[in-house]
């Protein structure tokens, strides 16, 4: 899941690119194409989003970084879940960011709350500056200690949900 409030964003892109790096994505959600029904608590589509990711097996959860910590659109949807709503799920969390000055912000704000949530997250947080998103060398150092942490994914098919 992004929640970049830009739509296809970079973060989209670094999720992307990780989700490719594990062996695929069965269910892209890029919150920007939702953030008009994350309020409304009786939305099926938000609802039906919330079911889905919590029936996932693993879970990018990719955020810019904004004031230090996630934005507010990734935290409306975390909202949703309730207490150990992401149980049985393994979540990455996965942030961006100007500067290496926010590197532990993924520790620090992402991971928290996706524990809370009930989420396995037996990696590291994954940062990654905005300039290097794109370029494969800045996921190798996290890949090369997350994979064996991971469990093995079963071949996606891949499903974009947008609005």
């Amino acid at each position: 899941m992004v929640g970049n409030p830009k739509p296809r964003s970079r973060t989209y892109d670094s999720a992307l690119t990780l989700a490719d790096r594990l062996g695929g994505a069965d269910l892209v959600v890029d919150l920007a194409d939702h953030a008009s029904e994350l309020f409304d608590w009786t939305s099926e589509t938000v609802d039906d989003l919330v079911e889905q990711v919590a029936g996932s097996l693993v879970v990018i959860v990719a955020s810019p970084t904004y004031k230090a910590t996630y934005t507010g659109l990734l935290k409306a949807f975390l909202d949703r879940f309730p207490h150990q709503g992401l149980g049985g799920v393994t979540a990455i969390p996965l942030m961006l960011g100007a500067s290496v000055a926010h590197s532990l912000a993924p520790e620090h704000g992402l991971r928290p709350v996706l524990v809370e949530l009930g989420a396995s997250v037996p990696t590291r947080a994954l940062y990654v500056l905005d300039a290097d998103h794109a370029d494969p060398e800045a996921y190798d150092a996290w890949f090369a200690t997350a994979q064996q942490l991971l469990p093995a994914l079963p071949a996606p098919t891949r499903q974009v949900v947008s609005a």
